[in-house]
């Protein structure tokens, strides 16, 4: 009886174990402003990675999947205008898999570091799946938007938008790539590599009434075909 009572009470101690026990507090490489709830359901405000800040982050954990080595949680994340939630689940050798993936971002260097400075919109994700593994994507379904992108170097040139749709399955995801609206009338595939990296090639040509500088931009990619459009590749490591 006595063993019996020990592991009941063990149980109640950590189903109520408290969040800020377990994450550091304004300490550590990870770290909150704020914890609340439990370790498995609660809350991070101000969550940073070192001296890069994340943003305010909720959780629910699914103990079962602990059964068979997997730490799987619904997850929220905000962070200014930026809001993304998902399914993540972490197994053996830090792959990482999310389902449900659904998020809205700006897009700024200021919250993407490496993103082009003088580019500005938002994106707009709707993942079925994405996994990562080693830091590298290796897994891509569902779809990407990038909207209402601006170029704001010399003058603000409205660049238009533009989605990328990944089928899913084996081999490095690739996807293929148009535009939705604006100057370029653009088409191609988008491929991520393991370097990782990526590389995205296809063909674009400017639409009746593309401002005088994009159209510019575009002659340097070579002649055009009978339809007017010029193939361009560009590929890099992040």
């Amino acid at each position: 009886m006595a063993l019996l009572c020990a592991v009941v009470f063990a149980a109640v101690v950590i189903a109520r174990l408290p969040a800020e026990w377990v994450i550091p507090v304004n300490r550590g490489p990870a770290s909150c402003t704020g914890v609340e709830g439990s370790v498995w359901n609660g809350s991070c405000a101000g969550l940073a990675w070192g001296a890069t800040p994340i943003g305010d982050v909720s959780w629910s954990v699914r103990p079962l999947r602990l059964l068979i080595g997997r730490l799987a949680a619904h997850v929220n994340l905000t962070r200014d205008s930026a809001h993304a939630s998902a399914d993540v689940e972490i197994g053996f050798g830090g792959r990482l898999t999310a389902h449900g993936l659904v998020g809205d971002l700006p897009l700024d260097a200021a919250l993407l570091p490496g993103f082009p400075q003088n580019l500005y919109g938002h994106a707009h994700l709707e993942l079925a799946l994405a996994q990562v593994e080693h830091g590298v994507i290796t897994q891509l379904e569902g779809r990407i938007e990038a909207r209402d992108l601006e170029d704001r170097g010399q003058g603000n040139t409205a660049l238009g938008s533009y989605l990328v749709t990944f089928p899913g399955g084996p081999g490095e995801p690739s996807g293929k790539l148009r535009d939705l609206e604006g100057p370029l009338a653009l088409e191609g595939t988008l491929r991520l590599t393991r370097q990782p990296g990526f590389e995205l090639q296809g063909f674009i040509a400017p639409r009746r009434g593309a401002p005088p500088a994009l159209v510019n931009d575009i002659r340097l990619f070579g002649a055009p075909d009978a339809a007017g459009r010029r193939p361009f590749s560009i590929a890099g490591t992040f």
